[in-house]
C-alpha cells in the first residue's frame, strides 16, 4: 500500500517581492508629469510645428513638410551667427571665469576687509538689468558722442575716439561689466565659504604655500561647483540677447539669439525657421549632461561634514591690495553705469549735455497709468518667484542628489533640456500650450501665465545651484538626525535649512531679479494689463520709440525694488547658515 505524500515532498514557492509604492514614488510621478507638461511638451509642440510648412502659423492652415528645415540651413548668415555666438561666449568666459573664481576665493577664504560688503556689491551689480547697463556703456563709449571719447578728444589726447562700443570687443566688455563676472562671484563664494579648512591647514602644515595650497587642494575640492557653474554658463551661448542686439546690429553683427529674433520680427513672422534653428541648441545638452552626471557621482568632493571647520587665510598686506582692486572693479560694475543712468534720466536727450537737464521725463513716467500698473505687476511677479522658486528647486535638487527613485535620470534630463531653449521660443511654446489646451486657455494674458513662465525659466539655474550645495554637504549629519528619530520635515528645518540658507537667499534674490528683468520669455504672453517694468523699458528703448531717458527711470525703479528685496533677505539670511566666526574653547 502506497504511503500518502508528506509535507516534505512539497516545495513551498517563495513569495515574489512586490515593489512597495512609497510617498517618494508619488512625488516623483507628480514632478515628472507637471514639469514634463510645462517644460517638455511645449518643446515638442515647437518641434512638431517646425514641420508646418505654412508661412504664417496663426493664419494659414497647416501644411506639413520640410520647407522650413531646408530654408533654415540655406539662409545666409546662419553658420556665421553660430560662430559669432561661440566667439562672444568663449571670450566672455575666458575673462570672467578666472576673474570671478579668484574674487570668490578672496572673499570667502581670506581675511580681506569688508568681505561681506564687497560680496553684496556684486549682488547689486547683478541686479542692474542688462538693458540699462548696455545703454549706460553706449553713453560712455559711443565712438561719436560717448562721454569718455569726447572727453579724451577735448583733452587733446586723441584726434578721434579710441573706444568703440559697437564692436566685438565692445560686446565682450559690456557682457563682462554686466552679469558675467557678478554671477560667478555670487555662485562660487557660498561654495568656497562652506568648504572645510582641515585639508588646507594640513597642506600648509606640510610646508605648502598659500598659492600651492590653492591649486593643489582648494581648487580640486571645488571642482564640483566650478563645473556646475561652467555648465550653466555653457547654456547661455544662445540665451543672451539685449547686449548683442543693441551693440551688434549697428555694424551688422548677428549672434544666434539675434538671428532668431530677426526671423520672428519679420513682417510675416517666420516661426517655422526660428523653431528649426532653436532645436539645434538641444545638441548642446548632449555634451553637458554626461559631464554633470560624472561630477555628481564623484562622492569624494564632499566639503562639509559633521566635523566641519571653517577657516580664513591672512594674506598680510595683500589683503588691502586685493580690497583696492576689487573695489575698483565694483566701481566699474556699479557706480559708473548707475551714475550715468541717474544723470541720463534728467537729461533732455541722453549724451547731449548741451541740451540741458529737465524733470519732464520723471513727471511723464510717474503720471503714466501704464507705469503704475507695470510696477504692481512686477512686484507681484518678483515676490511670488522669490518665495516659490527656492522651495521648489531645493526639493527637486534633493530628489536628484539624495535619492535614486525611478525616473531620476528623466527628471534630470528634463531640467537640463529646458534650459537650452531661448526665452522667446520658450514663451512661444507655452503660448501654443495655453492656446491649444481648453482648460488652460484662460491663462493667456493673465499674470498667472507670467508667474508660471518666470518660475520655469529659472529652473535650470536654480536646481543646479541647489544641487551643487547638496553635493558638497556630507550625508552624516542627515543620517545622524534620522537615527535620532527626526523626520524629514524636522531634518530639513534643523539640518538642511541652516546649511542651505546662503544659497536659498541667493536663489531668492536671483529669482526676483530674473522676474523683474524678464523680457524675451514673457513678451509673447503679456498683455497691456500685465505689462511689467522690464517690458515697458524694452518698449521705450526700442528704435521705434527711442525714449532712453524714460527707460532709464524705469530701470532705476527696478534696481530700487531688487536692492530693497536683497537687503531684506540678506538681513534674515545673515542670522542663519554656517557661522564662520565661532571659536572652540578647549578645556585644558
Amino acid at each position: 500500500m502506497e504511503q500518502s505524500p508528506t509535507l516534505e515532498h512539497f516545495r513551498v514557492a517563495r513569495p515574489v517581492p512586490v515593489a512597495r509604492i512609497t510617498a517618494g514614488h508619488f512625488i516623483m510621478a507628480v514632478a515628472l508629469l507637471v514639469l514634463g507638461y510645462f517644460l517638455i511638451w511645449p518643446i515638442i509642440l515647437l518641434l512638431i510645428n517646425s514641420f508646418n510648412a505654412a508661412t504664417d502659423w496663426f493664419v494659414e492652415p497647416r501644411v506639413w513638410g520640410l520647407r522650413h528645415w531646408q530654408n533654415a540651413f540655406l539662409r545666409p548668415g546662419l553658420l556665421r551667427s553660430l560662430g559669432n555666438s561661440l566667439v562672444i561666449w568663449s571670450l566672455t568666459v575666458a575673462f570672467s571665469f578666472p576673474i570671478g573664481l579668484t574674487i570668490a576665493w578672496i572673499l570667502a577664504r581670506t581675511r580681506i576687509p569688508f568681505s561681506r560688503t564687497l560680496e553684496f556689491m556684486f549682488w547689486i551689480s547683478y541686479m542692474v538689468p542688462a538693458l540699462p547697463t548696455t545703454i549706460a556703456w553706449i553713453t560712455l563709449l559711443d565712438p561719436d558722442i560717448g562721454l569718455v571719447n569726447t572727453g579724451l578728444i577735448k583733452l587733446g589726447l586723441f584726434d578721434q575716439g579710441p573706444f568703440n562700443i559697437f564692436s566685438v570687443p565692445g560686446i565682450v566688455w559690456a557682457n563682462l561689466m554686466g552679469h558675467s563676472i557678478a554671477i560667478k562671484v555670487m555662485l562660487l563664494t557660498p561654495a568656497f565659504r562652506n568648504m572645510d579648512a582641515a585639508m588646507e591647514e594640513a597642506a600648509r602644515v606640510g610646508g605648502a604655500s598659500n598659492l600651492r595650497t590653492l591649486f593643489k587642494v582648494t581648487l580640486p575640492l571645488m571642482i564640483s561647483p566650478m563645473i556646475l557653474v561652467f555648465a550653466l554658463q555653457l547654456l547661455r551661448i544662445f540665451q543672451s540677447f539685449e547686449t548683442e542686439y543693441l551693440l551688434g546690429l549697428p555694424f551688422g553683427f548677428f549672434v544666434y539669439s539675434t538671428k532668431i529674433f530677426t526671423l520672428i520680427r519679420d513682417p510675416v513672422p517666420n516661426y517655422g525657421e526660428a523653431t528649426v534653428l532653436a532645436s539645434i541648441t538641444l545638441l548642446l545638452i548632449a555634451l553637458i549632461i554626461p559631464v554633470q552626471r560624472w561630477i555628481l557621482d564623484r562622492r569624494r568632493y564632499t566639503t562639509i561634514t559633521g566635523s566641519f571647520r571653517p577657516g580664513l587665510i591672512d594674506l598680510g598686506r595683500w589683503n588691502y591690495i586685493a580690497f583696492g582692486l576689487i573695489a575698483f572693479l565694483l566701481m566699474l560694475l556699479t557706480v559708473g553705469p548707475l551714475s550715468i543712468l541717474v544723470v541720463g534720466s534728467f537729461m533732455t536727450r541722453i549724451g547731449y549735455f548741451m541740451l540741458g537737464f529737465t524733470l519732464d521725463n520723471w513727471k511723464w513716467v510717474l503720471s503714466d497709468p501704464v507705469f503704475l500698473k507695470a510696477l504692481r505687476t512686477t512686484l507681484v511677479l518678483g515676490t511670488t518667484a522669490a518665495i516659490v522658486s527656492p522651495l521648489l528647486f531645493s526639493v527637486i535638487a534633493y530628489i536628484l542628489v539624495r535619492t535614486r527613485l525611478p525616473g531620476h535620470d528623466a527628471l534630470d534630463l528634463m531640467i537640463w533640456c529646458s534650459g537650452a531653449i531661448p526665452g522667446i521660443l520658450a514663451g512661444l511654446g507655452l503660448l501654443w500650450l495655453f492656446l491649444s489646451t481648453p482648460v488652460l486657455d484662460f491663462l493667456f494674458g493673465t499674470i498667472w501665465a507670467l508667474i508660471i513662465v518666470v518660475i520655469l525659466q529659472g529652473n535650470t539655474t536654480g536646481v543646479n545651484i541647489m544641487k551643487g550645495v547638496f553635493v558638497q554637504v556630507g550625508a552624516d549629519m542627515e543620517e545622524a538626525a534620522r537615527v535620532s528619530g527626526a523626520g524629514w520635515i524636522r531634518t530639513y528645518f534643523q539640518i538642511w535649512l541652516p546649511l542651505l540658507m546662503p544659497s536659498l537667499m541667493l536663489l531668492a534674490v536671483t529669482s526676483f531679479v530674473h522676474a523683474a528683468g524678464a523680457t524675451s520669455s514673457i513678451v509673447l504672453l503679456a498683455s497691456r494689463d500685465t505689462m511689467t517694468l522690464s517690458l515697458m523699458a524694452l518698449e521705450l528703448s526700442s528704435i521705434a520709440v527711442s525714449n532712453r531717458e524714460a527707460a532709464s527711470i524705469i530701470s532705476i525703479f527696478i534696481i530700487i525694488l531688487t536692492v530693497a528685496g536683497a537687503l531684506i533677505v540678506r538681513y534674515f539670511g545673515s542670522h542663519l547658515g554656517v557661522r564662520h566666526d565661532l571659536h572652540v574653547n578647549t578645556v585644558p
